[in-house]
């Protein structure tokens, strides 16, 4: 132990090419076939050459009627994928290399989406836990906290979060409790910091279908696994909420789902959110005189 311890949308945009009349594509699933029949003209049409406005929370196609019905699948992926490159791509100017910091609860998605972004942008990806346990000689975050106590692994959490600040062109995913400490918030303030707001019986669900074992704040010694995770959640959220509040951005899944028409932020994908992310990050900024892409229609 000892030498363990010693150790160190609405977002909008112009468009050139693309025709009056197209059919736009949802970047979900639910509702797909009504919302296609009630939103999309299918008339084919020549290019029009002219720059055209349109709402991005859906890609605009030309497209046969039966075709996008067919391939609703392909479709829905694609579109994703290419509103994230296009966002990228114009948050990228606005960013002038600073890293983006994502804060949340433990089960939030930091590290799935930080990824996504990371590729998007063209950035490295980093996770402060990890950093923190290489620092370590590869001892585990549960391990650290079982072995020498959470205040030692939040010394070397602020530590890595130092080191981490110095970088540019990074997304770095935060532990849960990396906004306690205000000397944290010092260094993330380097970059932007991302709050990734899920509701509690969302992160209760996830956290359940893997186990609480790799969460030290978590794994009490009765219970379920989800009675365990939400218990344990809803009492570090109470310690946390305020800290979460101070973030540049907020991503409410909640209030995406909605915009969305979507019953359960889970069927919001990791590319969605990570798009959302962005699209905040540019208004924050200031990006397109406060003109923002929107997600939905």
């Amino acid at each position: 132990m000892e030498a363990t311890c010693g150790a160190a949308l609405r977002l909008s945009t112009l468009i050139t090419g693309l025709q009056p009349n197209v059919a736009l594509v949802p970047l979900n699933q639910r509702g797909w076939k009504e919302y296609m029949t009630k939103r999309c003209d299918f008339r084919l049409k020549s290019v029009c050459t002219r720059q055209r406005r349109f709402d991005f929370g859906l890609l605009s196609h030309s497209c046969n009627h039966s075709h996008v019905l067919e391939s609703e699948n392909s479709y829905a992926s694609f579109d994703e994928d290419w509103l994230l490159k296009n966002k990228a791509q114009e948050v990228t100017s606005y960013l002038n290399g600073r890293s983006i910091f994502l804060v949340g609860m433990m089960g939030s998605g930091k590290t799935t989406v930080g990824r996504i972004l990371s590729e998007a942008l063209g950035y490295s990806f980093t996770d402060s836990d990890r950093s923190v346990e290489l620092a370590m000689g590869g001892t585990s975050v549960a391990q650290i906290f079982e072995q020498c106590g959470e205040g030692f692994f939040r010394d070397h959490e602020s530590e890595a979060l130092r080191k981490l600040s110095l970088v540019p062109r990074q997304i770095v995913s935060t532990g849960g409790g990396a906004v306690v400490r205000p000397i944290n918030w010092k260094y993330m303030r380097q970059g932007i910091t991302v709050f990734l707001d899920v509701p509690l019986d969302a992160l209760a669900r996830r956290i359940a279908a893997v186990g609480t074992d790799s969460r030290p704040l978590l794994n009490f010694d009765s219970g379920d696994a989800y009675t365990k995770a939400f218990v344990g959640l809803f009492t570090l959220t109470k310690k946390r909420s305020e800290a979460y509040a101070d973030a540049d951005v907020t991503v409410s899944l909640l209030d995406l789902a909605a915009n969305l028409r979507l019953e359960d932020v889970s069927d919001i994908t990791p590319t969605v959110i990570a798009i959302e992310v962005l699209t905040q990050i540019e208004k924050f900024l200031g990006g397109k005189s406060g003109r923002a892409l929107r997600l939905y229609p």
